[in-house]
This record gives structure tokens, C-alpha cells and sequence, in this order.
């Protein structure tokens, strides 16, 4: 590959830069707190941007019932599609890659604790080193910037290229993207030969947990609490069903992924509620309960234990009428394999951020789990790699002042960009 191409795509995104922030600034402006989940306004946002910089953009609506269900309001799914064979007739080997790259616009409630207004997009500083701050300019509208510039960026050589891009903007990660990447993928709408999804500049992830969440509903039987005996305390059976999930965590501390980046499993309450008053009995408790699973992990296996437990701890809990307990699966998310077919996007991505960012970008697993799975799990290798600094810490992602750093999103476009370039282009024989 030519050094002048790469050298173009830079000078290209350099150019462009100032309208790749404005964008990223309109994206931010447009609320998509998930709950309450009402994000077809902002794909529409997103589609009108889109379709003015010449981009032919798909909607696809979930239907209100699904949506519903899910504890959403509204979803509408962006694919932009860019396929470059037409002219290389319908021979699939002579047919270069379709590589998806997908992001997701939702996002949790902002919160509390913000010097800036999180749906300000206010710009802090010059376009070189300043910032941006907002909720989702990290993780992941910050993304939808990086994939569509790299993808202008591309385009602008004029260029021979082979295979094809798409860009899917969804909006359903933070309620498991089944009805984002999931429901495109269920219903025939994309089938890419690689995925490409959000992510941060500074290393490349090919693996991730996957996630188990339940919700357990303990029964006894409300009392006054003057006659305490004539009740069964809901809230000292959930106690001890507690202290045995908890001691499963020292359990879990013996399992070791042997992926980089990814430790052991780990169980985590986040949510207990229940009780009508200080001077009653509680007579019901519902707690909610989230377990990270490592790659090598079984979660058919993984559920069955923890409702063991769950069940055992309620039996050995002493009480005249026992207690019952209600276990409900909220969310199964399994984890992200390593898959060699993404080898070739891999290394182009750390060659390019070498490149870029004057350092090695290395491979690693992360202990969240994402929308990636969702390709995974079609048979679709990915990888995940986007505008952000090196850790989730950092950028203050769901929490106040999220912010992202605009040398990274420069930085990340420009790879993106070049490794596009790197698979897709046709060398004429």
C-alpha cells in the first residue's frame, strides 16, 4: 500500500476535522436516556446529518410492541450501506470483505454532579487538545464521528475497492442490544463478513465477559413489629441468601481467564428493595443481582448454580411458614470469544495505531460486555476499537462530566480510516 494514500486519508480527516466535532456536538444535543428509551428522535437526528453529507440511510423500526416489552419507548436502527463490487461481477471470491461497524447511540440517565450541561456537547479548549463533554461523547456517540469520517475519508481517494462498508447506528446496548445489533441480525437486514465496534483508541478488544442478571423476590410474612413472632422476616431470609452469594465471589477468585485483560468471574448486588414501613415486618424483599462470566464459562451451567444457591440458602433459612423465593432472568449476555477470522482486522488496526498514535496498540479481553457478542454469536469475527482514552475511568463514561478527548477521536478516525483502506482496496493485477 502506498504511504501517500495513508498520508492523504490523514490530511483528509485534518481538514475535515472541525465538522467531524460539530457533528459529534448535534449527536450529544440530542437526549437518549435509556430508560426511559425513547431514541427514535435522535436516529432521525442522526439520518438527517447523515443523508447531508450525500449518505443513503436505511431506518429500521422496531415494532412498538417489542420496544415495549423491552421497557423502551422507541427504536429506529440506522444502517448506512457502501458496497464497492458492482462492477467485479457476482463471483463471491471476487468479492473483497463487507465490514460492519457499529455503535450505539443510547445511553444511561446523565445523573447528577455535572459542571457542564450533559446535552451542552460544550467544546473545552482548541481542536487539537481540548475536549468534548457530554453524555454518550465518549462512549458511544463518539463512534458514530469516528466510523462515518473514516468512511468519507476513504471514499475521498477515489479508489478502486473491493467488499463494502456499513454503518449501524443502534439503540438498545444498555438493555442487552437484542433489539439493536440483535434484531437486524435476526432478521436477515445485515450479514457482514467482519464487525468493527465501539471502543477506545489506545488498545484493540477482542474478547469480553459475558453478564448474567437476575431479579429474586424473597417471601415471608409481614408482622407488626410489636409481635415480631407472628411474622416471617422476609429481609433476614435475604440476609443469608446474600451472605451465600457473596461467599460464592471467594469461589470465583480460583477460576482465571486465560484472556488478557479479563481476570475472574464476579458477582455483584446493585439493587435491593422492599418493606412498607419501620414499624412492620417485612414480609417481601427484591434484590437484583448481576454476574460477569468469563469467555471460558458455561451460562446455562453458570445460571443453574446460582439458583442453587439461591434456593439452598432460602431452605436452611429457618422460618415457620418457610420462605419462597421468585427467580426471574432479567438479561443473559454471553461473552465474546477470540476469533483468529478477525486476524487481518486486527493487526491492521495495530499497525495503523502504531502509526497514528507514535505507540504499540496492544490486543486485550475487558471484563464489560457489549453489543459485540450479538455478531459473535452469528458467526461474525470482530473486534472493538474507537475514539476514547485508555480506560473507561477515564473518560468518566455513565458518570458526571463524561468527556472525550479530541486527539483521540482524530487519532482513532485516521485508523479506522487506514484500515478500511488496508482490506478494501482492490490491487488492479
Amino acid at each position: 500500500m502506498s504511504p501517500s494514500f495513508f498520508d492523504q486519508i490523514d490530511q483528509w480527516v485534518d481538514a475535515h476535522f472541525e465538522e467531524e466535532v460539530r457533528f459529534l456536538q448535534a449527536l450529544v444535543q440530542v437526549p437518549t436516556d435509556t430508560p426511559p428509551g425513547n431514541n427514535a428522535p435522535h436516529a432521525e437526528r442522526s439520518a438527517e446529518l447523515l443523508a447531508a453529507m450525500g449518505l443513503n440511510v436505511e431506518r429500521h423500526i422496531v415494532p412498538a410492541e417489542l420496544v415495549r416489552a423491552q421497557g423502551m419507548e422507541s427504536i429506529t436502527n440506522l444502517i448506512v450501506r457502501r458496497h464497492y463490487d458492482q462492477d467485479y461481477g457476482q463471483d463471491k471470491a471476487d468479492c473483497g470483505p463487507v465490514i460492519a461497524l457499529n455503535a450505539h447511540g443510547d445511553v444511561v440517565p446523565p445523573g447528577e454532579g455535572w459542571s457542564h450541561d450533559p446535552y451542552s456537547g460544550d467544546l473545552v479548549g482548541d481542536l487539537l487538545t481540548g475536549k468534548i463533554y457530554g453524555r454518550a461523547a465518549a462512549v458511544s456517540k463518539s463512534d458514530f464521528a469516528t466510523y462515518t469520517f473514516a468512511l468519507r475519508a476513504l471514499e475521498s481517494l477515489g479508489l478502486k475497492l473491493q467488499g463494502g462498508v456499513e454503518l449501524h447506528f443502534t439503540y438498545d446496548e444498555e438493555f442487552g442490544g437484542e433489539l439493536g445489533p440483535g434484531w437486524l441480525l435476526k432478521k436477515g437486514l445485515s450479514k457482514p463478513d467482519l464487525l468493527l465496534a465501539a471502543g477506545f483508541s489506545h488498545q484493540v478488544v477482542t474478547a469480553h465477559n459475558g453478564c448474567l442478571q437476575m431479579e429474586v423476590t424473597v417471601h415471608g410474612r409481614a408482622a407488626h413489629a410489636a409481635y415480631p413472632s407472628t411474622g416471617v422476616d422476609a429481609l433476614q431470609a435475604t440476609v443469608a441468601i446474600l451472605n451465600a452469594l457473596y461467599a460464592q465471589n471467594e469461589q470465583y477468585k480460583k477460576l482465571s481467564s486465560a484472556v488478557e485483560g479479563i481476570s475472574h468471574p464476579y458477582l455483584n448486588v446493585g439493587r435491593i428493595e422492599g418493606g412498607s414501613n419501620t414499624n412492620v415486618v417485612p414480609g417481601k424483599i427484591t434484590f437484583k443481582l448481576d454476574r460477569r462470566m468469563i469467555p471460558e464459562e458455561d451460562p446455562v451451567a453458570v445460571e443453574a448454580n446460582i439458583r442453587a444457591v439461591i434456593r439452598q440458602a432460602a431452605e436452611n433459612f429457618e422460618s415457620d411458614p418457610p420462605v419462597t423465593v421468585d427467580i426471574k432472568r432479567l438479561l443473559l449476555a454471553h461473552s465474546l470469544k477470540p476469533n483468529p477470522g478477525n486476524k487481518a482486522l486486527v493487526a491492521a488496526l495495530q499497525k495503523h495505531g502504531e502509526a497514528v498514535f507514535g505507540e504499540p496498540i496492544p490486543t486485550s479481553g475487558t471484563p464489560l460486555y457489549t453489543d459485540v457478542r450479538l455478531y459473535g454469536e452469528h458467526g461474525i469475527p470482530a473486534a472493538i476499537y474507537g475514539a476514547g482514552p485508555r480506560t473507561v475511568l477515564e473518560s468518566n463514561a455513565k458518570r458526571a462530566d463524561e468527556h472525550l478527548n479530541l486527539a483521540d477521536l482524530r487519532g482513532a478516525t485516521k485508523v479506522v480510516a487506514r484500515t478500511l483502506l488496508d482490506l478494501l482496496h482492490r490491487i488492479e493485477p
